[in-house]
């Protein structure tokens, strides 16, 4: 039986179409069953939509805090019963709360090799230091901003006279790559997380997550 996937999105959802595409092929583990957004406008609503995907657009100005916001959008997520989350833009800090309601099923990506670059602007605070070797990072989410455990990254080369456009069309092409495979992990129960560790196949990762060269 297929997975049940909600994906999180604020934008044009470019990681929410990978894994449309990816959930259409034949022998994909998961179904995405909904999409929401923070913003109406999201672009990716309209993919969603595209593909016969139901979607909620619940918008944070509405809740007087974080806090009430949060507490709507999981009766919202868990109303379509899921067993993966994924944040794919997202662009909202998560409260505690509702960071452990989902702890284990959400995952998160992130444009750079975490622990390196946690917060906004990556591509441009890689080229600032100099940085030959820039990258992505799928991490299950905890309650530190970009801080849960990795599981796995892709890495891209810096180039002499990159910016930051440069940079993040080169990482967008990794990040359509690996966050498909990792929802896939999840969806197939080869993946789970314990004591703050990434666990696939029943082995601890390291701390940069899966590595097969």
């Amino acid at each position: 039986m297929s997975s049940r996937i909600v994906v999180l999105i604020s934008g044009s959802g470019t990681n929410l179409q990978a894994i449309i595409d990816a959930c259409a092929t034949a022998d994909y583990p998961g179904e995405i069953v909904g999409v929401l957004s923070n913003k109406a406008d999201a672009y990716g609503l309209t993919r969603a939509e595209n593909a016969n995907i139901n979607t909620v657009a619940l918008s944070h100005k509405d809740f007087a805090s974080r806090e009430a916001y949060d507490l709507e959008l999981i009766k919202r997520i868990d109303a379509f019963t899921p067993d993966v989350i994924v944040l794919a833009g997202f662009m909202r800090i998560l409260t505690p709360a509702f960071v452990q309601h989902f702890q284990g099923k959400l995952l998160n990506i992130h444009p750079s090799l975490l622990p390196k670059y946690q917060g906004l602007n990556t591509h441009q605070r890689a080229i600032d230091a100099g940085d030959k070797v820039h990258g992505v990072s799928v991490h299950f989410v905890t309650e530190e901003l970009d801080g849960g455990p990795v599981i796995l990254q892709a890495k891209v080369p810096v180039f002499d006279g990159d910016n930051s456009d440069d940079l993040a069309a080169r990482v967008h092409e990794q990040e359509h790559r690996i966050y498909p495979l990792v929802v896939r992990w999840l969806c197939e129960k080869r993946l789970s997380m314990a004591n703050e560790q990434a666990i696939l196949d029943g082995n601890p990762l390291p701390a940069s997550g899966y590595a097969n060269d």
